[in-house]
């Protein structure tokens, strides 16, 4: 009598594929599971960010025609999108897919462009998770450029895993590589780096949510810095998003001639390392000299405690759709923190003398004394 055959359970399935592939070398891992039966139809999944090429370069070799979907959040750095097409033409990839949110979505649920100051995870599902799952329907499995040494929710990924967004398996060829092996291959392929590398950015995401990095930080340290958030959404394990709580801070004591930054987290010193434009609070938006779009920070000067023109600036430079930081500067106390951050103001920057005379408490409680404005950026003091 025949014996029914059983179908083996996709945790089952990405546990033989691990045994199997186990002892393989990146290159091996991918040039087999294009072709794997396994597998069925693969796609790659590259943000084109700090690390992307070295992947995209393999994949170029083994086969140039493999689907790439690119999301285009709408909200990424211009250097991005113009590293994304001089990758593409340079290494002859002939089906790149840009994904992107559809326009209706948007304007349902983001209408003023500012819902990843409101609800970051709301932001990224709608223009990331969202769209790419439209676009994996098609597909059983995909390409990821993940690797364990990129943070602890990383540590153990291995070769193949299981997708919980959709009834497919994710690809990981790079799991096991090193920040070395990665700069490695693409010194030694000469391949073009991303151009935020060199200014301080070893993960790059959307513009508004990305800061450069410190030596000795974590590599996505500045993506969403400062909030309890490590992925976009598109990465799960065990069908939750993964978030790693920050460690407590050593108490920040300023030195005298050192800017102290005032955040919702705290006080800290200056981690800015890219340029700043700096604005009078009466600065002429329409000056064409300005070049307010091209700056990833701008830093607004009050002269004084009772002029109010900066927070109108600010208020004005984000209804234009200025996405990148805002600081305040000058003669800016604790009171007038609520109305900074109602105004789109990221952070406010003061002297060693103010910050010892209106320590954290103190503008701590402003913030507390105005929820509705915390709420509305979706933060909390601390």
């Amino acid at each position: 009598m025949a014996q029914l055959q059983t179908i083996p359970t996709r945790p089952a399935r990405v546990a033989a594929l691990n045994r199997r592939y186990r002892h393989r070398a990146a290159i091996q891992v991918l040039r087999e599971a294009l072709s794997d039966p396994e597998l069925g139809r693969v796609a790659m999944v590259s943000s084109f960010g700090a690390d992307s090429v070295a992947l995209l370069h393999m994949i170029s070799l083994i086969d140039r025609t493999t689907p790439v979907l690119f999301i285009d959040t709408q909200m990424l750095f211009p250097e991005t999108l113009t590293y994304q097409a001089e990758v593409a033409a340079k290494l002859g990839l002939t089906d790149v897919r840009t994904i992107r949110a559809t326009p209706a979505a948007i304007a349902a649920a983001d209408p003023d462009g500012d819902l990843n100051q409101t609800n970051p995870d709301a932001c990224c599902d709608l223009r990331k998770t969202v769209p790419l799952n439209r676009a994996l329907s098609s597909f059983d499995s995909w390409i990821t450029g993940r690797k364990r040494f990129q943070g602890a929710t990383r540590s153990e990924m291995e070769f193949f895993e299981e997708d919980p967004a959709g009834d497919r398996i994710k690809i990981n060829p790079l799991a096991h590589w090193t920040a070395r092996d990665v700069a490695d291959y693409i010194a030694n392929n000469r391949l073009p780096r991303h151009p935020l590398v060199s200014k301080g950015y070893p993960s790059i995401g959307c513009m508004p949510c990305t800061s450069p990095v410190k030596e000795g930080e974590d590599p996505r340290a500045g993506r969403w810095r400062g909030q309890d958030k490590t992925e976009c959404g598109i990465h799960f394990v065990n069908g939750k998003m993964q978030r790693i709580p920050p460690a407590a801070p050593a108490p920040f004591v300023p030195a005298d001639g050192q800017p102290v930054i005032v955040r919702d987290s705290g006080f800290g010193p200056e981690d800015w390392t890219g340029p700043i434009l700096d604005l009078a609070s009466d600065a002429d938006l329409d000056d064409p000299d300005l070049r307010v779009g091209d700056a990833t920070m701008i830093r607004i000067a009050f002269p004084s405690f009772t002029d109010g023109r900066g927070f109108t600036l600010a208020r004005r430079l984000r209804v234009a759709g200025y996405k990148g930081r805002l600081r305040a500067t000058g003669y800016v106390i604790a009171d007038q923190l609520p109305m900074a951050r109602r105004s789109g103001f990221d952070e406010v920057e003061i002297d060693a003398d103010l910050a010892r005379r209106q320590p954290w408490p103190h503008w701590r409680d402003a913030a507390d004394a105005a929820p509705s404005y915390l709420k509305k950026l979706g933060r909390r003091a601390s």
